[in-house]
């Protein structure tokens, strides 16, 4: 029988996260610290809203681009949180997830041969869409020193004559980096200067806490050249309503919008007539988990000093990524290793690109009191391995 595989799929790894969870499901008494997901339930407000739709009887097809009404609240969204105004008719696509909105961003505009920028480690996704997309993968190792930003020098370096899209995955999965207005504005200018494209990724915009999320679209020539991505997981507490948007250029958006209706048809509509009310009337609840995230964010940074783990500070998602070189284990040795000696579940920095190698990413989406019990294992897992050296 010939192959019924294609090569190209066949050759991408699977994602370096599940191996944990797959593990930890079968482990009594164990703790995960690895799934980027909000403990807070969906805010009640929000849930009503989808009840309701129900109650109704909406369970209907919405356009392909979404419901007008959502994507009217998308554009004031963006216009009170940025600055930037989009058409909601032309400029606005809803799709299932942020990851959608990166596949077929990708897809539109991508031709074979293409180089797309990718700094890591980030988010799991862009490697993979970016070669089923047909594209070059140019990965930009984000140094700690520089509290893993992006600068100029690192996007002027890897540019080539192929170059065609920067990918700019800020707040950053899995470190928790940001980039404030005087980075982005350095980045701004190179991209001007080769005349690329940027997809930004902006599903943690949400939350940061040190400055308000500043998006590179808002700069001077940018929105023109800059497809935004956002959605409700992250900071409405909304992971399974899998629901995400794109705003960008009409003949951007148009192309993505066809591949969206041959694959998908619409978003569900159950979550569109949530996320309208998410956008009125969640300001509140957003603040207030954002404020539960500092708190644990703030925990964790004060227990790795005390341990003596070196850590750098992040300012936004809600995700750590202490360093574990000392040790001189892998991050896989290390993170299978704890799992196994304490039940903790952790992961490792590989999994977002071979930069990641010598961290860990741990996730602050949980209650405090189960940070509290983990990090209690890990600084006893951290004594005994310094005691055995």
């Amino acid at each position: 029988m010939r192959n019924p595989l294609a090569e190209k799929v066949v050759e991408i790894k699977p994602s370096g996260i599940r191996k944990f969870f797959d593990i930890v499901s079968e482990m009594k008494d164990a703790i995960s610290l690895g799934v980027g997901e909000p403990d807070f339930d969906t805010p009640w407000h929000i849930r009503e809203e989808g009840i309701y739709s129900l109650e109704r009887g909406r369970t209907f097809y919405t356009s392909n681009s979404g419901l007008k009404e959502l994507r009217q609240e998308v554009c004031n969204y963006m216009r009170r949180s940025q600055g930037i105004d989009y058409d909601p008719l032309k400029e606005v696509l809803i799709t299932v997830g942020g990851s959608e909105a990166i596949d077929i961003g990708l897809r539109a505009m991508i031709n074979p041969g293409d180089e797309v920028l990718i700094p890591q480690p980030s988010y799991v996704s862009y490697e993979p869409c970016a070669i089923l997309a047909g594209a070059k993968p140019v990965i930009i190792n984000l140094k700690a020193e520089n509290q893993f930003r992006l600068t100029a020098r690192e996007l002027e370096e890897a540019i080539t004559d192929r170059t065609k899209i920067l990918i700019l995955p800020f707040p950053n999965n899995p470190t928790g980096a940001i980039m404030e207005r005087k980075d982005l504005e350095a980045i701004a200018e190179v991209i001007l200067k080769h005349d690329i494209f940027v997809m930004s990724d902006e599903i943690y915009a949400e939350l940061t806490y040190k400055d308000k999320h500043v998006s590179i679209a808002s700069l001077p020539g940018m929105r023109e050249r800059t497809i935004l991505i956002n959605g409700f997981s992250k900071a409405y507490a909304m992971t399974g309503w899998r629901l995400g948007y794109a705003c960008g250029p009409e003949n951007i958006l148009q192309q993505m919008t066809k591949i969206h209706q041959f694959a998908i048809m619409c978003a569900p509509t159950t979550s569109q007539y949530a996320a309208v009310d998410a956008l009125k009337n969640g300001d509140e609840d957003v603040a207030q988990m954002r404020t539960a995230y500092n708190q644990r964010r703030r925990y964790l940074m004060n227990a790795f000093r005390e341990m003596g783990l070196e850590c750098f500070e992040p300012f936004g998602a809600f995700y750590v990524f202490p360093c574990i070189k000392e040790f001189g284990m892998t991050s896989d040795e290390f993170a299978t290793r704890f799992l196994e000696e304490e039940k903790v579940a952790v992961v490792p920095g590989t999994a977002f690109g071979d930069c990641g190698e010598g961290y860990l990413r741990i996730s602050y989406a949980y209650s405090l009191e189960n940070l509290k019990v983990a990090i209690g294992r890990l600084e006893a897992f951290v004594t005994r391995l310094r005691s055995s050296r």
